[in-house]
């Protein structure tokens, strides 16, 4: 299968056809399309989806991926690499973890409000506006363009894995699940006590409610949720196990093995060679 590099740190690009299909591929970057006009299908990992204009793609640089058009299309390639994301800023770069590890990877389009189709619509018709100008700033407009869109796809996975987890509809919920991902850096915040007392509730209600809502409880979402954002920077960071360790409120690197290896089967320094080869 052909492997696609990209050797600057983002690529934007216009294409128009009515006579292109791109073989599944497998991309070393992430890549969001916007269809602004066209029909065909979407194939991402062996599923095949019809496409329409104003969809919005995200690919993963482990997915296997291609588009068949069968009608005029015009596509629009934002393409990024993981060392562009290391250069925004980390409160930033944390707020769209969401992106890496809260996504089905099903096609399809990932814009689940109506009010965002038209929003990122008019910022990718900006950034061909901007491309093709000399103005001053050009090169940072683009990026906060960029960024946007960027941050536009992580709410509405962010929406959709609210989706997945809630089994029953409360005022409670949306804002309890927010919480955790704000406090995720705050051991502190994150015990039991603390998020009853945010709620106004009793440990034990908030504890036997979310094992309702969400079908886990609470820790072992924490739990769950925290080393997934591990592997992030296992994947897309060089961090020393310490620095990571230090960063997510384990008492010392040692902790953090055992924590990700019983729930893991794999130590991180293995996780993260395992991946490296992956990747190459």
């Amino acid at each position: 299968m052909e492997i696609k590099n990209l050797y600057r740190p983002y690529e934007l690009e216009l294409l128009e056809t009515d006579n292109y299909i791109a073989k599944p591929h497998r991309n070393t970057f992430f890549e969001m399309v916007f269809t602004l006009q066209g029909q065909g299908i979407q194939v991402i990992n062996g599923h095949e989806l019809p496409y329409t204009s104003d969809k919005f793609f995200l690919i993963f640089p482990e997915d296997q991926h291609g588009f068949e058009v069968q009608e005029l299309t015009r596509f629009y390639f934002i393409r990024f690499t993981d060392s562009y994301l290391k250069t925004q800023s980390e409160q930033w770069v944390k707020k769209m973890e969401y992106i890496f590890h809260n996504h089905n990877h099903l096609p399809g389009c990932i814009l689940k409000t109506v009010t965002d189709k038209p929003l990122v619509r008019a910022m990718i018709e900006a950034l061909i506006r901007e491309t093709s100008n000399t103005y001053p700033q050009h090169k940072e407009v683009l990026e906060q363009l960029m960024n946007t869109i960027i941050t536009i796809a992580a709410r509405n996975i962010t929406l959709q894995q609210h989706a997945d987890i809630i089994k029953q509809p409360s005022a409670v919920t949306l804002p309890l699940l927010n919480y955790i991902h704000e406090y995720i850096y705050q051991p502190e915040r994150l015990k039991l006590e603390s998020i009853a007392s945010c709620f106004n509730f009793s440990p034990n209600y908030i504890s036997e409610y979310f094992k309702k809502v969400a079908g886990e409880s609470l820790q072992q979402y924490i739990t769950s949720y925290k080393l997934k954002l591990i592997e992030t920077r296992l994947q897309y960071t060089d961090k020393r196990m310490s620095e990571i360790a230090y960063e997510f409120g384990f008492t010392d690197e040692s902790h953090l093995n055992r924590i990700f290896k019983k729930y893991k089967g794999e130590n991180p320094t293995a996780f993260r060679k395992r991946y490296a080869v992956m990747s190459n």
